[in-house]
């Protein structure tokens, strides 16, 4: 671990482990330490294919470690907290990240508080994201693998419950994660990672079609001009240019009318981008809101680069004003707040 991690003293963890390499290696990591008490628990979030899969992973890890293990099914709560309310927003026009929900959620919060009742006190994961002890508090920091952090994810935790939290691969590179595996003998070595949402198995687009259905309605233009009919909005997201279907193209999404269930659509990629975005359901991990208006940068996709922006607070809402018109500000979508390696927040762009 990095000399940075946040130095604590413990004897009883849990690494949640989800058959992946990331969990693995934090796993082995912890176990290794020599001085605490290790034990894995699995999510049981469903019952399809690839979470099977990752069961017998996940079991098969903990035995190369020698360490207990323990499935805690939260499949009832995963449907109801991550995957109903995944369906509403995509019903309501707008793009969720379940991930984020899911981590404060069900695996920060659910997840730990019944790890808790066996006794542990903290509990490990594989996110690539790093924390570090500082005078006032806690400070959640990128990992250093910067094509691999995560820390975008984690926006919603504050410092209570980062206070019992560890990130062991936080300080290492992807590539010296898969040589530590390989070093341990962990079966999660060549294991692929995942694009979509853990309870989708195939495409979003096909999982949308099975639970929500149709719902056609009209294409137009920025002018209101109708050009087609498309077959529910929530198939769309901004900026979305495959899958539009109307002649003498190509067409990007620019907006969605929900009210008047319109797909809007335009040729100039100009009418993507924007220079302003109100937030809703801020949180910051210190618990405590800055000075405002802050200069910060700012990442509004998971992979997107993180940009000059000023936040303000003005009639009991936050907004963010870029300092260069940004592509696709999807609402649903999280904008995450730095201030260098540091995460101090994060908003759900409105």
């Amino acid at each position: 671990m990095s000399n940075k991690e946040v130095s604590r003293q413990k004897e009883r963890i849990v690494c949640a482990l989800s058959g992946g390499i990331d969990s693995a290696v934090s796993a082995a990591l912890m176990k290794e330490s020599g001085d605490l008490e290790v034990k894995a628990v699995f999510m049981k979030l469903g019952t399809g294919r690839t979470q099977k899969e990752a069961e017998v992973r996940a079991r098969r890890i903990a035995k190369t470690l020698k360490i207990p293990f323990q499935v805690v099914n939260l499949k009832k709560e995963f449907n109801r907290i991550i995957v109903d309310r995944f369906l509403r927003d995509y019903k309501r026009g707008i793009t969720p990240n379940p991930c984020v929900a899911c981590n404060k959620e069900i695996k920060f919060k659910l997840l730990f508080q019944k790890v808790k009742e066996g006794g542990e006190e903290f509990l490990a994961t594989g996110h690539y994201a790093r924390l570090e002890m500082r005078k006032g508090g806690i400070r959640l920091l990128r990992g250093r693998d910067t094509e691999k952090d995560q820390s975008y994810f984690l926006w919603r935790l504050d410092h209570k419950i980062l206070r019992n939290v560890m990130f062991p691969v936080g300080g290492y590179k992807k590539g010296e994660v898969k040589k530590m595996a390989v070093k341990f003998g962990l079966p999660a070595a060549e294991i692929p990672e995942s694009q979509e949402a853990c309870f989708i198995e195939g495409r979003t687009a096909n999982f949308l079609r099975k639970h929500l259905k149709t719902n056609p309605g009209k294409i137009v233009d920025v002018s209101g001009a109708e050009l087609g009919e498309h077959q529910g909005l929530w198939f769309y997201t901004i900026g979305q240019r495959r899958g539009i279907r109307v002649p003498e193209g190509p067409f990007y999404v620019v907006d969605k009318n929900i009210n008047k269930n319109l797909l809007v659509v335009s040729k100039n990629e100009k009418d993507l981008y924007k220079k302003k975005t109100p937030l809703k359901n801020v949180n910051w991990i210190s618990g405590k809101k800055p000075g405002l208006p802050i200069a910060l940068k700012v990442k509004i996709r998971y992979k997107h680069k993180a940009v000059p922006a000023r936040l303000s607070f003005k009639n009991r809402r936050y907004r963010l004003d870029f300092k260069k018109p940004q592509r696709a500000v999807t609402p649903g979508q999280s904008a995450v707040f730095y201030q260098g390696m540091e995460v101090l927040g994060g908003g759900e762009i409105a």
